[in-house]
């Protein structure tokens, strides 16, 4: 009797703590944010494009069925962080419509995937016992995928900007580093889900040098740097030691060093940061147009069609902040800020009280991911960091990005209470 009122106790103080947000009002003045800057991308000089109003309707009508049959089928009620990941998918298609026509399709098809991803990632993830037989299988697996992976590219020659993070096959191409990212989170947080001993810590350990040692073989260095931030967070969450944490940072910046003196031409990659207006129409075009033209937006923007940051290479990828202040002003840019800013504290929040260490480890550590990659991009094109060359998570251009996203969120909604009904509800 003593243990059942324990346990209702329990209930009543979530209950107490975890409001329901209103989903159907917020999804409505989402849609009503989308149908406003869609109307540009649809009706542009003039000419009624059908294939731009098909896909955007397809878009909002996929939002409304979601939650629907989430709701009815499901049985869920809370949809917050997907609203977030709706609202900023969203941008991105609109921005990346209006620059290439019919370019919005495939992107569209990757967030349909996205969400599936999350919903199968998310139900797999609820039971821990299947989460921690699966994670040595899928930490070699992924070695194994991203070793075979960086050889294919070196063999085809497949080099963009420096770099071989691209694999290429026939007309599909996706970035590795990307799926890999989401084996990194769950390996991370479930290896270190138990006490810790020394065969965890070092079989983590090599899992992550191994990692991000592929990805400097790859030269892709800007989302080295997400995966060595990503296991400085799963490794200070279990652990809390701040001593180890400097000391395997102060190694990291030694490395770095050494790399940028024995690796010149990785040193030349970084040679523009705070130097742009140096070579304004060179090495620094990209940083220095951004600059201009996204102030140029105002606060209310210039409009969908009308900036001219559409016009410089990589605009809906790496540049995407920069086109999104300009034409949608900075109002909305400060909006999308906060979006990222609320998802980190929707994720602390859920970490709190998670039925499992799994949970909370992994929560934080996706949210830190989202948030890390988020600033990354903006400080970066805004040259206030060197510029990696990381994507703006859900806006930026791009499919295996939208997949991982999607992918990442999963385990953030993962950690929250009311996502399992039978502790949440009272009997």
């Amino acid at each position: 009797m003593k243990k059942g009122s324990s346990m209702s106790s329990r209930r009543d103080k979530i209950r107490k703590k975890y409001k329901y947000v209103d989903s159907s009002f917020i999804l409505f003045l989402v849609t009503v944010f989308q149908v406003i800057t869609f109307i540009p991308v649809i009706f542009t000089d003039g000419i009624f494009y059908a294939e731009s109003a098909m896909m955007a309707f397809s878009y909002m009508a996929f939002e409304w069925l979601y939650v629907a049959f989430m709701q009815g089928v499901a049985k869920k009620v809370n949809f917050e962080i997907e609203l977030i990941a709706f609202f900023l998918s969203g941008i991105g298609l609109c921005l990346t419509e209006s620059v290439a026509r019919g370019s919005m399709l495939m992107q569209l098809i990757t967030v349909i995937a996205g969400v599936i991803v999350y919903d199968v990632l998310l139900w797999f993830i609820k039971d821990v016992k299947r989460v921690m037989f699966i994670r040595s299988p899928l930490a070699i697996f992924t070695i194994v995928f991203f070793v075979g992976c960086f050889l294919f590219i070196r063999l085809t020659g497949n080099e963009i900007n420096g770099a071989y993070n691209w694999v290429t096959l026939g007309p599909v191409s996706f970035q590795p580093s990307e799926f890999v990212k989401i084996a990194f989170v769950f390996v991370g947080a479930a290896t270190l889900d138990k006490m810790l001993t020394s065969k965890n810590i070092y079989m983590f350990i090599l899992f992550a040098m191994g990692c991000i040692g592929i990805l400097f073989l790859m030269k892709d260095f800007g989302t080295a740097l997400i995966f060595f931030f990503t296991f400085i967070v799963i490794a200070f969450m279990r652990s809390g030691d701040i001593r180890s944490i400097a000391f395997i940072c102060v190694g990291a910046v030694i490395g770095a060093f050494l790399i940028l003196y024995f690796r010149p031409h990785v040193a030349a990659r970084f040679a523009t940061y705070r130097h742009i207006w140096d070579d304004p129409y060179g090495t620094g075009y990209q940083q220095t147009r951004l600059l201009i033209y996204a102030v140029s937006g105002g606060l209310q923007g210039l409009g969908i069609g009308n900036g001219m940051l559409r016009y410089v290479y990589a605009s809906t990828t790496d540049l995407v902040f920069g086109m999104l202040c300009e034409e949608l002003g900075l109002i909305i840019a400060f909006t999308v800020v906060t979006a990222f800013a609320i998802l980190v504290i929707y994720a602390v929040k859920c970490s709190k009280s998670a039925p499992s260490t799994f949970y909370s480890i992994s929560a934080a550590t996706a949210a830190s991911l989202i948030l890390f990659q988020t600033c990354l991009n903006i400080f970066g094109v805004t040259d206030i960091l060197p510029l990696t060359g990381v994507t703006l998570p859900f806006i930026s251009q791009g499919g295996s990005s939208m997949i991982c996203c999607w992918a990442l969120f999963a385990f953030i909604k993962a950690a929250d209470i009311r996502a399992y009904p039978n502790l949440y509800k009272t009997t």
